[in-house]
């Protein structure tokens, strides 16, 4: 893992960060998730295949890391709803995206399955009503909680890579495309986000993402620094983030309380047009 992905990976392991980046996907930005709510799982995606029948002695264990996983509860209507919610932090495209989240939340269901066979095989409080509940310890009234993972991009190219996993395919016959199974991504772009839409977030994320939209364009960015009274506010990591991301030379030390993210901005544009007439 890069030295980005790290920064942005434990960023994103913040429980505001997390929830607001969430809220905003799910509920349009309505503070429905919690952060106090939100608990941090095991990354690790195992599962058994052929099943979950762990009576079969070529089953196979599949393993895989996700970058950050928590569960939560949500009250919707007056109930409860548990779900488990996944996060990929991608500062490059990745143009396989849809079968990697794909086998993630695969994992994770199997996961699911397996715990609940092996709990109803061990306390045996409810015996099996047929073969089929009896081989899979998997019963008819059994639940799987809800996955939900989406991709964070913190690139400032637009993302030109497939949404899902058909778009990975050559165009097939109509016929034979209803019968093969799709599988898309949630993506948050910061390239595409609009000013409406980037006003929806309510943590520091809104800012981070409205600087990596105008990192291509430095005196637009050096505008927006300057207009947006939360800037001088960020806190250490936001602006790790910052530093990483946009690119700002090593020597702006963002760990120190006086760290001024606009004049390091108007620093670094000044140096960069110094170095330019001194080539000319």
């Amino acid at each position: 893992m890069g030295k980005k992905d790290t920064i942005t990976k434990n960023y994103m392991k913040e429980n505001r960060i997390f929830a607001d980046a969430f809220n905003y996907l799910l509920y349009n930005g309505q503070q429905m998730i919690e952060p106090e709510k939100l608990r941090e799982i095991d990354t690790t995606e195992m599962a058994i295949l052929q099943g979950g029948d762990q009576k079969h002695q070529d089953s196979e264990t599949v393993q895989k890391y996700r970058d950050i996983m928590k569960k939560t509860v949500v009250k919707e209507d007056g109930e409860a709803v548990y779900l488990l919610l996944g996060v990929e932090n991608q500062t490059d495209i990745h143009y396989a995206m849809p079968v990697r989240n794909m086998i993630y939340d695969a994992l994770q269901y199997g996961k699911q399955v397996d715990e609940t066979s092996r709990k109803n095989r061990k306390e045996r409080k409810k015996k099996p009503h047929n073969r089929g509940e009896y081989l899979s310890g998997f019963y008819k009234e059994d639940r799987l909680i809800p996955v939900i993972t989406f991709v964070i991009h913190f690139g400032a190219d637009e993302w030109d890579g497939p949404m899902s996993i058909k778009e990975m395919m050559d165009p097939q016959d109509e016929t034979l495309l209803e019968y093969i199974q799709d599988y898309r991504i949630h993506l948050i772009d910061s390239a595409r986000l609009t000013e409406e839409e980037l006003g929806k977030f309510r943590s520091s994320l809104r800012e981070i993402l409205s600087c990596v939209k105008y990192s291509k364009d430095k005196e637009k960015l050096k505008e927006y620094l300057h207009a947006s009274s939360r800037i001088p506010d960020l806190d250490i990591s936001a602006n790790l983030v910052l530093k990483s991301i946009i690119g700002l030379p090593a020597n702006m030390e963002t760990g120190k309380e006086e760290f001024n993210m606009c004049k390091a901005i108007d620093d670094w544009i000044e140096e960069e047009r110094n170095e330019g007439k001194s080539a000319n």
